[in-house]
């Protein structure tokens, strides 16, 4: 396990670096009439990479189902940064169309995101800890496909010009599928547990924790 940690962080940064260095050199910018698509293929890939080699390699999936669910849903608590879009689309910075979906969606799960993992992360509440990840993953998918489709569906309106350069970029090709990535780990794990795990669960969370 030690092995898939080191590797993991390595990727991690990497994959940061790559993010910051694209975005540094306006790789992302497109035509202030053309959709984002650079910005829509550079979050979904990190997310394809990640399903394929989740599939294919039972070190993987074992180092990743060792994670500990409370501090995986607590990482999501940052997404009450979402508030930033709605700063921005009050400055006609960014379209409302997307924004306000995508920023009202991030503050709901950052500011439910604590309760949710000291709360509902154990195998007795595996519903309603099944339907936040899921809630999550829906808000992020749909928050890439508006900012992706924005120019598209409203060619008249504002343009998603901002979330290409820097530092609003570093969320699409970064923090966006890196969370849900955090999701799709968080409902696998979930998906498995049973309610006579709890105890055992517990303690070893607990024990992580420490």
């Amino acid at each position: 396990m030690t092995r898939y940690s080191r590797l993991t962080a390595g990727l991690v940064g990497t994959w940061f670096v790559f993010s910051l260095i694209a975005s540094a050199f306006h790789l992302y910018r497109t035509g202030a009439n053309d959709p984002p698509l650079a910005l829509g293929l550079a979050a979904l890939t990190p997310i394809v990479v990640f399903l394929a080699w989740f599939a294919a390699s039972p070190g993987l999936r074992q180092f990743t189902m060792s994670l500990n669910p409370r501090t995986l849903t607590m990482i999501h608590s940052w997404r009450v940064a979402g508030l930033v879009f709605l700063v921005l689309a009050t400055y006609r910075i960014l379209p409302r169309m997307f924004a306000l979906p995508a920023g009202l969606g991030d503050i709901a799960m950052g500011a439910t995101a604590s309760f949710v993992a000291l709360k509902l992360a154990t195998p007795n509440h595996r519903r309603l800890f099944i339907t936040w990840q899921v809630l999550g993953m829906m808000d992020l998918v749909v928050a890439v496909a508006l900012g992706t489709l924005a120019r598209v569906i409203d060619p008249q309106g504002i343009p998603t010009n901002a979330m290409t350069m820097l530092p609003l970029s570093l969320i699409p090709t970064f923090g966006v599928p890196l969370l849900l990535i955090l999701h799709i780990i968080c409902f696998v794990q979930a998906s498995r547990w049973k309610r006579e795990q709890g105890a055992t669960l517990g303690k070893q969370w607990q024990s992580q924790s420490a």
